[in-house]
């Protein structure tokens, strides 16, 4: 008689686009990319944090999230616009967040620009949620489908340059768009279900 032997696991039908091999990772992709973000805070938080991991791995920010969300005051506009050239070398010397003069220079600069959108009687977040895409069909099947930019991204990060913000082109723009829930990349294996705008 041959000896029985336990077949292996079933691969998962659907396994998620990423994250599956840390679960900060994987908590993240699972509750927040492409699930819509609406308000001042969170909206300046989601451009500055984006342009912080530019040239990073996107899980090194999220490793120093909490910091950031702390020593930025959870990114009120109100008080990250009134940081001075001190808070900015405080920052520079506090290692729990990326130190990078122009990328903090930027955020300070970026709460200013929201609190000057303000005063026009606008806001942030009509402004970035202008730029949304029709929803597409059908999810894309692989990331070579996935594009860097798109011509909405790249009209976003010029519309927000011409009112003063910085740090914040149109491959960042993109990459906001996407954590933001403007555009739905997950792939169409993927079985996470973002929701509507």
């Amino acid at each position: 008689m041959d000896r029985m032997t336990t077949p292996p696991p079933a691969p998962p039908a659907a396994a998620r686009c990423f994250g599956d091999d840390d679960p900060l990772y994987a908590a993240y992709h699972d509750t927040e990319w492409g699930v819509p973000v609406h308000g001042e805070a969170e909206l300046l938080e989601r451009i500055a944090l984006e342009g912080f991991q530019s040239g990073l791995s996107w899980l090194t920010v999220l490793k120093k999230r909490p910091a950031f969300r702390e020593l930025f005051h959870g990114f009120d506009p109100q008080r990250v616009a009134a940081f001075t050239g001190d808070d900015v070398e405080r920052l520079l010397g506090d290692a729990r967040i990326i130190r990078n003069r122009q990328k903090i220079e930027a955020t300070v600069g970026n709460a200013r620009a929201l609190l000057a959108l303000h005063a026009e009687g606008r806001t942030l977040d009509e402004l970035f949620w202008s730029f949304a895409p029709p929803s597409r069909a059908e999810r894309v099947a692989t990331w070579q489908d996935v594009p860097a930019t798109t011509p909405e991204s790249a009209a976003l990060a010029k519309a927000l340059k011409a009112v003063g913000f910085r740090f914040f082109g149109p491959t960042t723009a993109y990459a906001a768009m996407q954590a933001c829930g403007l555009v739905d990349d997950h792939l169409a294996t993927c079985p996470v279900v973002t929701g509507g705008r």
